[in-house]
């Protein structure tokens, strides 16, 4: 079993290596085990997973702060691999308050935190410019009080749930949240492989992470060549079992057949991993 520190210092590795990563995103204990079986280096929380499990939409401050970090701290303990986490907009408005609840997340062992400028104000759903890089200080200034090392990333969610920001907009946000202290920045929805390089090189030698959208068609070394260096499926595979679950479900309500199930992966399969799991002595106490 790696420590909390050996993690951390593992992920600014790969932060600071040449490259790019997957950093597939975990929503419970379960997926995060299959996950680091698979080989992947780190893993990503998603709050759209978490969300979405125990029964809340993906909006801000939805699932309830308290909530969310043990959501985080379970999953840091199921695992040895770093873990980042996807900590919304940091659960406050004002810079003092996001600084706190940084140190909180940081408390639950995680390697990485993103803070997203999102707030939520539908009518307003982004922080103006200035409080937005306030934020970002003072995300950067608790991390370093606390003498972790753990990576700040700072997310822009400009283009997505049809809120879409010029790309000048959005490279402007991008620099001023890499001056303010970000050591990474985070765009989700952003397909065109002309806007990834100008954002790359907008914000170079800052490392770049992209929510990976299948529909644009680009692979792991498409996403290299472009100088990406971590590609997060977000909610995708969350979305994709729940899309199985879902199926299922209405097919037996629906029409009352049950062949959907047919598709479904054999319960020896998912039941020998986990003994598996288990004779590794990964029954870690759950909280």
């Amino acid at each position: 079993m790696s420590t909390i520190h050996e993690r951390r210092r593992a992920f600014r590795k790969l932060h600071e290596s040449s490259g790019t990563h997957v950093l597939p995103n975990p929503w419970n204990v379960g997926t995060a085990r299959y996950l680091e079986h698979l080989g992947f280096k780190a893993l990503s929380t998603t709050s759209a997973g978490i969300a979405f499990a125990d029964g809340f939409p993906d909006t801000d401050w939805a699932v309830p702060r308290g909530v969310m970090l043990q959501h985080i701290r379970e999953i840091v303990a199921a695992t040895d691999l770093p873990v980042s986490a996807d900590f919304e907009s940091g659960y406050a408005n004002e810079p003092e308050d996001v600084a706190r609840n940084v140190l909180m997340c940081i408390e639950t062992g995680v390697a990485g935190i993103m803070i997203e400028d999102t707030t939520p104000d539908h009518q307003h759903p982004f922080y103006p410019l200035e409080l937005a890089v306030d934020r970002v200080r003072a995300a950067r200034a608790a991390i370093d009080a606390s003498g972790t090392g753990v990576v700040l990333t700072a997310g822009v969610e400009r283009l997505t749930n049809n809120h879409e920001e010029s790309l000048a907009g959005i490279l402007a946000r991008l620099k001023a949240y890499v001056a303010a202290g970000a050591e990474a920045v985070h765009v989700p929805g952003v397909v065109n492989p002309a806007d990834i390089t100008a954002i790359v090189k907008a914000v170079a030698p800052c490392p770049v992470s992209i929510v990976v959208e299948p529909e644009c068609g680009l692979t792991i070394k498409n996403y290299a060549e472009l100088g990406v260096r971590w590609l997060s499926s977000g909610s995708g595979m969350c979305r994709a079992a729940w899309g199985g679950f879902m199926h299922a479900a209405e097919e037996i309500a629906a029409s009352g057949s049950f062949s959907s199930l047919r598709s479904a992966v054999p319960f020896t399969q998912i039941n020998q991993f986990f003994r598996q799991d288990l004779r590794k002595g990964r029954n870690r106490s759950r909280g």
